[in-house]
């Protein structure tokens, strides 16, 4: 299923690296940034995160809470996330259900790896809807940070 901008954000709970459950819905009033990704440990996804993680200051500023999610277990997002410092949670959709909701899961990836995310970004509002949403076919590309940044009304 393809999400667009001006739909209502699929809700989903997942748990992140320290095994607390953290349900979108729960998340209203909040600006909320979606990353999807790949894998932990690789390089475009370390340079993704990485970027975001030096950047937090710009997203605290708008009220915005950004959640990482990948397919990884929550044991692996939490060594990924230790090693990284990175300063805002992972999510663990090991059970493929978000990124399936959101239309991010490669029917294939490399090394025939069934199932793993897409990278992808979704702006979602104060209200649970869609205000900018991206999803990259090429697991080596980068979101448009410039946009994202513009949806979530950040400024420099």
């Amino acid at each position: 299923m393809k999400i667009e901008a001006g739909q209502k954000a699929p809700d989903f709970s997942l748990y992140d690296t320290t095994k607390n459950k953290v349900t979108l819905s729960e998340l209203k009033g909040k600006q909320v940034l979606l990353l999807f990704f790949p894998a932990a440990f690789t390089s475009v996804c370390t340079k993704e995160l990485c970027s975001v993680r030096d950047n937090i200051a710009q997203y605290n500023q708008v009220n915005a809470q950004v959640l990482g999610i990948s397919v990884d277990s929550v044991f692996t997002l939490g060594k990924f996330k230790e090693e990284q410092q990175l300063n805002f949670p992972l999510l663990s959709d090991f059970n493929k259900e978000a990124s399936a909701a959101y239309g991010t899961l490669y029917e294939t990836f490399v090394f025939d790896m069934k199932g793993v995310s897409k990278r992808a970004a979704f702006v979602i509002d104060e209200a649970g809807t869609v205000q900018y949403a991206e999803v990259l076919e090429n697991a080596g590309d980068l979101p448009n940070f410039e946009a994202i940044e513009a949806a979530l009304a950040v400024t420099n």
